[in-house]
């Protein structure tokens, strides 16, 4: 029997799901789209909003998404409680949790009820795959969003730190964007990683623009001529200059930020080497950085669009690749790519 593998794409609405089995065509692969840990643990949260109970949310950090539903919670009047551990999806730093009017307790209160907070709900999990007779995976990986915490400096240039150590200490090789051990500042993931019984982890933006060289006919082309990876999530996009098996380039910046022409006009920028980190920090980006483009690569041209709001660049010179025929699994199938580069 082949060694299957759950992979996780964990996003604020939505979590897309791949039970991926090398010996299957992946067409055949079982595949689902469901709501976001985030979005489920909400849920009931508002549930208990309106039967005016008080909560304690124990667990781990997790996407950041829920605290909405913990607000409102508050400011219905309710109260809520935390363990220490629990309390990172609200804030990175726990001294900013005393003055939100949560108290902190390692142990429910009475007359509280117990809300779990985990981008992965390992019992939730198995229940699910027995009701759809599915086996439990060998194996389980998985991508999430995470500024990271960087205590003294902004999470946007501390994120964009990770991307630098990228192009100049791994040497730009995209398979290093999945980590077997993520770095500690990327708090979330490290929990993550932790709650899926140390599987390897990637940022989603990462693993999307890895999902785009799942499909052999773009890795070929990266080989031959530099070329332009982009994904445009909900909240980020990311933007990625490949050739010849190595990343030169990285532009991140906030989705909201920008429409479709002051993108594209970025990674005209971008591609020649003329975009600043100071320019897109300025503009509320992450930054950008763009080492020395090597001649044979071209102009880096061809411009390969994933991710939810892909459409922004419609009526652009862009290309738009379905990875293993659906592009909502891109960050999936990135998973799978960045695992077999190794």
């Amino acid at each position: 029997m082949s060694q299957t593998t759950l992979c996780l794409d964990i996003g604020s609405g939505t979590q897309d799901v791949l039970l991926y089995s090398p010996d299957m065509e992946v067409e055949n692969c079982p595949k689902f789209v469901i709501p976001s840990p985030a979005l489920q643990v909400g849920k009931r949260i508002a549930t208990f909003t309106t039967h005016k109970e008080n909560i304690w949310l124990h667990g781990r950090n997790m996407g950041g998404g829920v605290t909405r539903f913990i607000r409102a919670h508050q400011k219905a009047g309710l109260k809520v409680a935390s363990s220490e551990s629990a309390a990172y999806t609200i804030a990175d730093d726990l001294t900013r949790i005393s003055g939100s009017g949560i108290q902190l307790s390692e142990t429910c209160p009475d007359g509280f009820t117990p809300v779990l907070l985990t981008d992965f709900d390992e019992q939730w999990w198995r229940n699910f795959l027995e009701a759809a007779e599915l086996p439990w995976p060998n194996s389980i990986t998985a991508c999430a969003q995470d500024h990271g915490f960087h205590p003294g400096e902004s999470n946007r240039m501390g994120r964009f730190k990770l991307w630098q150590s990228l192009l100049t200490d791994m040497g730009g090789h995209p398979e290093a964007l999945v980590y077997d051990t993520p770095p500690p500042m990327l708090t979330r993931l490290v929990d993550l990683q932790e709650d899926i019984n140390g599987g390897p982890v990637a940022d989603t933006g990462a693993a999307a623009v890895l999902g785009a060289l799942f499909v052999d006919e773009i890795e070929k082309h990266s080989q031959d001529t530099g070329i332009t990876l982009v994904n445009i999530g909900n909240s980020h996009l990311i933007a990625f200059l490949l050739y010849d098996g190595r990343i030169h380039g990285v532009y991140e910046q906030h989705t909201g930020c920008v429409d479709g022409a002051k993108l594209w006009a970025d990674l005209e920028n971008f591609r020649c080497g003329c975009l600043s980190f100071d320019q897109v920090f300025e503009e509320k980006g992450h930054g950008c950085l763009t080492l020395d483009l090597p001649p044979e690569a071209g102009n880096f041209r061809p411009t390969y669009v994933l991710g939810p709001r892909r459409s922004m660049l419609s009526g652009y010179d862009v290309s738009f690749p379905a990875p293993g025929g659906d592009m909502m699994l891109a960050g999936c199938f990135g998973l799978i790519k960045g695992l077999a580069m190794r």
